[in-house]
């Protein structure tokens, strides 16, 4: 056997200096917590002139609960918690139940429509949750959640057969689904949580049937098992990769049905004046246009049918305030007049601003904008609880709408940026660098090279962006963490909350790889430890190790974005296809740091290469 490669020689570290970042002032901080307190207590106040007590109750507590439970969430759960709470969204399905005995014509179908796009929701949003935790699992865990389906029969027989009423069996369904998220909370709960989700939902949907009359029921089995059907086969042949396109897909179905339930609940009970259902009318119809409109562009640019740059309109900013200046005189004119007119007109605005917000958002902030729609999608289902006078479609959207802001927050703090600078379309952007740019030089390696290096290390991490998703090699960079490994060599994976196109889908993929979830840390966890490090192999993050983002250039495009520090380990080997820039289309000054070596290829290539070489050097 010949000899193993000799490991490139370390070159010197090329340490960034660190902004030096001010202590925020104490009585800043409480100033501006107080002031929240007062606004959002007086928010509350305000709406409890319009809106039942009951309800006003119900949407505070969730929302409350909602914010408490997403806190607790680890990064590696974001993509199936995001998931779960996709799927609770579908009950947009009981506002349309609701309205089919009371509907006729246009407002029948919009009821019907309804209920089918939910059901596709719910079936093809628990599929999907209930797949990613199976890949979670290690050998030897024991998984005795399907236990959980005794609570879920005793819920949705109990109102059947007269054990309890309706309403105490929504109570217990509006607990569930809070509990599903809470229980998403860490990897020993998130099976329960998952099937805590399904029982709420289950018994959501018992005790709106209870309230229709039997004639309806035929068309409603024929609905919600059409949507089931189509829920059920997509979300079985979706693939690992496809995920954040596809929540987004599912995100837009639940603002459809919000819209469609909206118009189909006015021409059900066509009241004129300013009044709790009218408003909540057109604040569904808005709210479920936007996300429905945002949602598909998403989808599009997760997808590939869509560019992933920001669109840049002239005056976009100005265009965003005529728009809802617009929206409000659509309002105005929509409770004074009782014309159903500007509530279509609403549709045709909600979208074009959906696409115009949505679209105006840089490929790089994508996974924020996921949260901010999911937030969304819980919103308008508030709104259609209020229209609908339902407590049970209130928690759940209050639930879903807190904690869908909330996951914005943390991936807004993960990425450094601007929460309203992504709700509103991109409104501020950096400047463009102007003059000749400069000539950099970097270093090369190949396969082999990689793998010597790697096996002369004792310390080596590993982390994974969407380049590794895009080439599908998480199964060959899984063997060479495992082959490393067995000869005790420390092995470990770091992962940015927002690599890839979703919070978390780094750390599904790898568990879909057989990679165990306590090989995996986070980026607060390897950041310490980096300078320990004698060798970093990237696969295909560019944008989470970009060190401009902390060189202290204020006008980099990824100013202060908290990244992954791997320019401080002792080698760094990156792997990209090409030199260009990454998918913010931010070029990274890691690769011609002296400790760099590049890795030029397709990663699927190249990781087997690695893997091979690996195998003649280790034995």
């Amino acid at each position: 056997m010949p000899p193993p490669p000799a490991p490139t020689p370390i070159k010197a570290k090329v340490v960034a200096a660190k902004a030096v970042v001010e202590p925020a002032s104490q009585f800043k901080t409480d100033m501006t917590n107080a002031l929240m307190v007062t606004g959002s207590s007086a928010m509350i106040m305000g709406m409890g002139a319009g809106v039942s007590g009951h309800l006003l109750g119900t949407f505070t507590l969730a929302g409350a609960a909602g914010y408490q439970a997403v806190w607790g969430v680890k990064h590696a759960l974001h993509t199936p918690l995001m998931s779960v709470t996709n799927a609770i969204s579908g009950a947009t399905a009981y506002g349309g139940l609701m309205l089919l005995p009371s509907s006729t014509g246009v407002g029948w179908g919009l009821a019907a429509m309804a209920t089918t796009a939910s059901c596709i929701n719910i079936f093809g949003g628990f599929i999907l949750t209930q797949r990613m935790l199976d890949l979670f699992k290690r050998p030897g865990d024991e998984d005795y959640s399907y236990l959980y389906v005794i609570p879920a029969g005793v819920l949705c027989a109990a109102p059947v057969m007269g054990w309890a009423t309706p309403d105490a069996t929504g109570v217990v369904s509006q607990l569930l689904c809070i509990s599903a998220i809470m229980g998403l909370s860490n990897f020993n709960t998130a099976q329960m949580g998952c099937k805590l989700g399904m029982a709420g939902v289950a018994g959501g949907m018992t005790t709106t049937l209870m309230g229709m009359p039997p004639s309806s029921y035929p068309m409603a089995a024929a609905l919600v098992g059409s949507g089931a059907l189509v829920g059920t086969v997509g979300g079985m042949k979706v693939g690992v990769i496809d995920l954040p396109q596809t929540v987004a897909l599912f995100h837009s179905l639940v603002g459809l049905a919000a819209m469609v339930t909206s118009i189909a609940s006015f021409q059900a009970h066509p009241t004129a004046g300013v009044n709790v259902h009218n408003i909540a009318c057109v604040a569904g119809d808005f709210i479920g246009g936007v996300t429905l409109a945002g949602s598909l562009v998403a989808f599009g640019k997760l997808n590939g049918n869509m560019s992933s740059a920001a669109l840049n309109l002239p005056g976009k900013n100005m265009i965003n305030i005529a728009s809802f200046a617009a929206q409000g005189a659509l309002a105005a004119s929509f409770l004074s007049s009782g014309s159903i007119a500007p509530l279509w007109a609403t549709v045709a605005l909600s979208n074009a601003m959906g696409y115009h917000l949505v679209n105006s958002v840089g490929g790089a902030d994508m996974p924020v904008c996921i949260t901010v729609l999911n937030s969304y999608s819980g919103w308008a289902l508030v709104a259609e609880g209020f229209l609908l006078d339902s407590p049970l479609i209130t928690v759940i959207g209050s639930l879903i709408g807190f904690s869908g802001a909330i996951l914005t927050k943390i991936m807004c703090d993960a990425m450094n940026r601007d929460i309203m600078n992504v709700i509103f379309g991109g409104m501020n952007v950096a400047p463009q660098r102007e003059g000749v740019q400069e000539v950099k030089e970097h270093t090369e390696t190949n396969a082999e090279g990689a793998a010597g290096d790697l096996c002369a290390a004792k310390k080596v991490m590993i982390v994974p962006g969407y380049g590794m998703a895009v080439a599908r090699c998480q199964n060959s960079v899984a063997s060479i963490a495992s082959m490393l490994r067995a000869k005790n060599v420390e092995v470990l994976f770091g992962i940015h909350p927002v690599a890839g196109r979703m919070p978390g889908q780094m750390n599904v993929l790898l568990a879909e790889a057989g990679v165990p979830y306590d090989w995996v840390q986070e980026m607060e966890e390897v950041n310490p430890i980096m300078d320990d490090v004698d060798c970093c192999l990237i696969v295909g993050a560019n944008d989470t190790t970009n060190q401009g983002a902390q060189d202290g250039d204020p006008n980099h495009p990824l100013a202060g974005m908290p990244v992954i520090e791997v320019w401080r380990s002792k080698k760094v080997i990156f792997m990209k296809r090409t030199m260009g820039a990454g998918y913010a289309d931010v070029e990274n000054p890691v690769f011609f740091n002296e400790n760099t070596d590049m890795l030029l290829g397709n990663a699927t290539d190249t990781t087997q290469e690695i893997a091979g070489f690996m195998k003649g050097i280790l034995g």
